[in-house]
């Protein structure tokens, strides 16, 4: 369209010069046949009048002609750089789900936030889109075509689109439903402090660093100060002899990372309430927590509630409370008299009704998939039973459905969102027993197997979810677990048990005061971040 204005344009003023041309020939031709004196110069000022006009309107016109000329390379501009700069178009197909034919999406993403959906479907109850849709780094543009038939292919060049598209022929065979698996995967924005957004350079890392022996600052407390820790995790209480390993303290890199207070915390806490939902390891993190607030109030001024499934902490004075549920999937799993213990991949467990609400939210989940002993019979995924997904997929899966959940039932501005990493585990080569000192070699590294789905997971939320990436400070601890010093099916481990610790040392859990402690210092250390950020909400 400019090209064409630009052409007739062009035209136009050529269209002008030639009349200008003849009027002026014209007049010179009549100006040797007028006498001279005043009547050649009367005759003359007609002429001279009319050429200024001319002149005027030949100026004018080339004025406006480079304003129309530079309006239209403008308005080009605008809209190639829209083309790279805020419009998300997100297109979503879906048919015969009950043949297993998912969604084909289509996500041309871009830094800004500007969204435009256009959804097709026959049912729209089967297939939610709202967690496929990739927000790609910036370099990224990446294709990724998956199919039943495992044919796999990633194309990646330069630019900023991400178009993914999945297709998935299935049959009343129901094979392994892997079809979003690697491939969801795609690069994410998501950074170890946890934001959605691209992280500051000059934001600290609190989870780069390393352990330095401080024993005149740690513990932070003392296990005689926290009379409600289970013996699970009270390992001077169950005879450990040696205490070297409370007495830690994590380092960051190039960063200070700010001091616990637990008086300051209340304060931030004040009025409000906090959930910590997932395994016994979040069980660990909430017991951690509970004894920094406690040791900093008075006893008196503190109400606990311990039962099974459900732990909660109160303080009267700040009305604050930190509660704990038991959801080692985050998903429910349910006992079927027919079909024995049955994981439904896309429905949440109790949890997420008692929970609604909460101003501080701090998820996991990870042991429970990776156990050595299953914990499960089948699983259930939009109404089909499936005994051969790969436990990655129905990760996948199952953190697809929560992070739906945080999306559509919490309401960002009022709620802050944590989810922390996968603990490191020390078993097989390197494993806890009689260990008394960290890991000081710093290429020694647990392996995550879904830390990659988390992130890309979380990545990927339009709700902000802060990443509590704790993987590997932990994996350096092999001296902190509760090894043998801990309780087998609610009772203490004999002498006899624990000449065994092959059998018997826990090399998951964490002894009180000690490592999740560190956690929660961070936890700490991220609300007074986020207080000098441009966050949203603020603790």
């Amino acid at each position: 369209m400019g090209v064409v204005k630009a052409a007739m344009g062009g035209a136009l003023v050529g269209d002008i010069m030639r009349s200008f041309k003849a009027i002026k020939e014209r007049l010179r031709k009549l100006q040797p046949s007028l006498p001279l004196g005043k009547s050649r110069i009367l005759a003359m000022r007609p002429s001279s009048t009319i050429i200024e006009k001319w002149r005027f309107c030949i100026f004018a016109f080339f004025i406006g002609y480079i304003f129309l000329l530079y309006c239209l390379k403008h308005d080009h501009q605008s809209v190639k750089l829209s083309a790279y700069g805020n419009i998300v178009v997100t297109m979503t197909s879906s048919n015969d789900s009950d043949r297993h034919i998912p969604a084909i999406d289509m996500v041309y993403t871009a830094p800004e936030n500007v969204v435009e959906t256009m959804a097709s479907s026959k049912d729209s109850d089967r297939h939610d889109p709202a967690i496929d849709m990739v927000d790609a780094a910036p370099e990224n543009v990446v294709e990724t075509m998956t199919s039943s038939n495992d044919h796999n292919n990633v194309y990646a060049a330069p630019g900023n689109i991400a178009i993914t598209m999945r297709s998935s022929i299935g049959s009343d065979k129901h094979p392994a439903a892997d079809d979003d698996d690697m491939q969801f995967l795609l690069p994410s924005k998501v950074r170890e402090h946890g934001r959605k957004i691209m992280k500051k350079k000059d934001r600290c890392n609190i989870f780069d660093g390393k352990w330095v022996y401080d024993p005149k600052s740690r513990p932070l407390y003392h296990g005689s100060q926290c009379p409600f820790l289970s013996d699970q995790v009270s390992c001077q209480r169950n005879g450990r002899p040696d205490s070297e390993y409370e007495k830690w303290r994590w380092e960051a890199k190039g960063c200070q990372i700010p001091r616990f207070n637990g008086t300051n915390m209340l304060e931030r806490l004040r009025d409000k309430r906090v959930v910590i939902i997932g395994d016994s390891i979040n069980r660990n993190h909430w017991e951690s927590l509970v004894c920094l607030l406690y040791s900093a109030i008075p006893s008196s001024r503190a109400e606990i509630d311990m039962d099974v499934n459900f732990k909660s902490f109160r303080s009267t004075e700040y009305n604050c409370s930190v509660e704990y549920y038991w959801s080692p999937f985050l998903v429910q799993l349910k006992q079927n008299q027919e079909l024995g213990r049955v994981l439904t991949l896309d429905k949440l467990s109790d949890w997420e009704r008692s929970c609604r609400g909460a101003d501080v939210m701090i998820f996991n989940s990870g042991h429970w998939w990776l156990h050595n002993v299953q914990r499960w019979e089948l699983f259930q995924y939009r109404g089909k039973l499936w005994d051969n997904m790969k436990i990655r997929s129905a990760f996948l899966k199952a953190m697809k459905t929560w992070a739906r959940w945080i999306d559509h039932n919490v309401d960002k501005r009022s709620t802050k969102i944590f989810f922390r990493g996968l603990t490191a585990l020390h078993y097989s080569k390197e494993w806890c027993y009689n260990r008394k000192q960290p890991i000081k070699d710093e290429s020694f590294q647990f392996l995550n197997p879904i830390g990659d789905i988390v992130e890309s997971i979380i990545g990927r939320m339009r709700t902000p979810v802060t990443y509590l990436n704790v993987t590997r400070l932990t994996q350096y601890r092999i001296d902190a677990h509760t090894s043998v010093y801990t309780i087998r099916q609610g009772k203490l481990l004999t002498p006899k048990q624990r000449r065994k610790p092959h059998f018997y040392a826990d090399c998951s859990h964490w002894c009180l005061p000690g490592v999740p402690d560190t956690w929660n210092s961070l936890l700490y250390a991220s609300m007074v971040m986020d207080d000098s950020s441009d966050s949203t909400f603020s603790i």
